[in-house]
């Protein structure tokens, strides 16, 4: 572990790991199943078939069982830090230990690598997207999902607020988000062609802010910055941020509003068949057209 990373991954995988099996965890899985089915969806506009598609740090399965359903891939393989998460995704999938940011897949070998919110929580997200266009074959696809924009800024205030008062300061506690401004730039300096980037928000209502939080660390999203302070927080902590959260952030009804902003990046590695870029600051398709500028070719 560097000491200029941003995330204890080792923690990351810790509490990933806890919740996997966990039956009262399986309610906190909504937000993981509903960007994969986004995905799937947006992988079905592309008329192609993939041999090898990688679904990358899922860590659930939801995304392998998705790319089964859709019938376009005919082998996939599930790629996680942690062998104990590999026990979903389906009969026939290939499972293998590896890193993001230094996967043990041979460079031009997969047809497609799939992302599920993870890309957000790696120290070296440009070097993890370099990493998966080395696997790509020519003309292979790169899609994935992260959180960004304005994820947990609810909470994010409401903890501030609350730590701020009783404490005097405040110590990191919500992870930073991709800026959907620069995830674009992002793939660029990856060297992947026809990038694309979009946002789509879901906000989901909460009986209370403590509501929220089970959440948050039943999805193994706790806390995990290496820069986080080492103290337990206290009870007093929380039920002030969670008064504070019900003062700024509730509907008539009283239940609490939480956003999570998810933004969705596409790329492709470089071809000769591959239209030519456009001048900076000239495009205007859409992540629809951009697949579907590619859906008129046969598999690589």
């Amino acid at each position: 572990m560097s000491e200029t990373d941003i995330f204890d991954r080792r923690l990351l995988d810790a509490r990933r790991r806890r919740h996997a099996g966990d039956p009262d965890s399986q309610g906190a899985r909504f937000l993981l199943r509903a960007v994969a089915a986004e995905l799937a969806e947006r992988l079905s506009l592309v008329d192609r078939r993939f041999d090898l598609a990688v679904d990358l740090g899922g860590h659930t399965g939801e995304m392998a069982e998705a790319l089964a359903a859709g019938g376009q891939v005919e082998t996939i393989l599930r790629v996680e830090r942690d062998p104990a998460l590999l026990a979903g995704g389906g009969e026939g999938v290939l499972r293998v230990v590896g890193d993001e940011e230094a996967l043990p897949i041979g460079v031009d070998l997969a047809d497609l690598i799939v992302s599920t919110l993870s890309l957000h929580l790696t120290n070296d997200t440009p070097g993890a997207i370099v990493q998966a266009r080395r696997a790509l074959k020519p003309d292979g696809l790169f899609l994935a999902a992260a959180l960004g924009g304005d994820t947990l800024t609810e909470l994010r205030a409401s903890l501030l607020a609350a730590e701020t008062e009783i404490f005097g300061g405040a110590s990191p506690r919500i992870a930073p988000f991709i800026d959907i401004r620069d995830a674009g730039g992002l793939l660029q300096r990856a060297g992947l062609a026809l990038p694309v980037v979009d946002q789509d928000r879901i906000m989901v209502r909460y009986a209370s802010a403590f509501e929220l939080m089970r959440d948050i660390r039943q999805m193994g999203m706790a806390n995990m910055m290496r820069q986080r302070l080492r103290r337990p927080a206290t009870r007093r902590l929380f039920l002030r941020a969670a008064e504070i959260y019900a003062a700024r952030f509730s509907d008539p009804d009283g239940r609490v509003r939480a956003t999570f902003d998810v933004v969705y990046l596409s790329g492709w590695k470089p071809h000769e068949s591959q239209q030519k870029p456009l001048k900076p600051g000239s495009a205007k398709a859409s992540l629809a057209d951009a697949l579907n500028d590619r859906s008129g070719r046969s598999g690589a």
